[in-house]
């Protein structure tokens, strides 16, 4: 038997490892952590303390490009309708390490997704169909985020620090191709070198290739999808100009299959 549970260094995750753990025990649980190169300096101080909590260290894993290297090669920008780097950093490298490690066991791989999500339990499934897939958060006692964080604490294990500071999530930094105008305006507010960074990157992309590629669309008008630069997001916010405050998007890269 061997139990995958995909690590990504959320809290969902954890969460997902420990009730995993609790009833098959350690010996044969893999924590497996797929780095896009582009993550935040805490989560990997979560991911020792929680390999260490847990009894299991956990398995890095990386394609070699970051993000931002991928995009520049493949002379394009992932965004929600195409996330290249979910698919090539995280979903195609976690497959091929599971047929590489896992093909001839019987191998169960766990998601670390929460009740409200259980129709990425679903389409996982659809794509997976080699792999048998649970979500233990899905089951049992349910519990939501806030009751996640709290548990955790009570662990003796500090959550990653950008719960702390109202991100969703703990992938990329904070940042995401996937991620919409709320959640930019709130990365701009709180970690504004991180925007400044992906800013800049967004720009060398643009005028390395001379395409009209951007993280953000623009709706505004006529309602039509247009490219909306991160530097013009920013002008936008300094000016107070309006954007779509309940646009937080999402972030599932682990989740599916190995094509966009």
């Amino acid at each position: 038997m061997k139990h995958i549970v995909n690590f990504s260094g959320g809290i969902c995750s954890f969460w997902a490892a420990y009730r995993v753990i609790q009833k098959h025990g350690r010996d044969d649980v893999t924590l497996l952590f797929a780095d896009t190169l582009e993550e935040d300096w805490d989560l990997y101080r979560f991911l020792d303390d929680a390999g260490a909590a847990l009894g299991v260290p956990v398995t890095r894993i990386a394609e070699g490009r970051s993000v931002w290297g991928l995009f520049a090669e493949k002379g394009m920008i992932g965004n929600s309708r195409f996330p290249l780097c979910s698919v090539m950093l995280k979903r195609e490298v976690l497959d091929d390490w599971r047929k590489a490690n896992c093909i001839e066991y019987d191998t169960t791989v766990y998601i670390g997704i929460d009740w409200t999500e259980t129709h990425r339990l679903e389409q996982t499934r659809l794509a997976l169909p080699d792999w048998k897939i649970e979500a233990p958060m899905c089951e049992g006692e349910l519990w939501d985020k806030c009751k996640m964080l709290d548990e955790l604490r009570r662990l003796g294990v500090k959550p990653p620090r950008l719960y702390d500071m109202g991100f969703p999530h703990n992938n990329c930094g904070g940042a995401c191709v996937k991620a919409g105008h709320a959640h930019f305006a709130h990365l701009l507010r709180t970690i504004p070198a991180k925007f400044a960074q992906w800013e800049g990157y967004e720009r060398r992309v643009r005028q390395t290739t001379g395409k009209d590629f951007s993280v953000l669309t623009d709706r505004s008008g006529d309602g039509k999808k247009k490219p909306l630069t991160l530097e013009q997001f920013r002008k936008n916010i300094e000016q107070g100009k309006s954007y779509d405050r309940d646009d937080w998007g999402g972030c599932g890269c682990s989740l599916g299959s190995t094509a966009a």
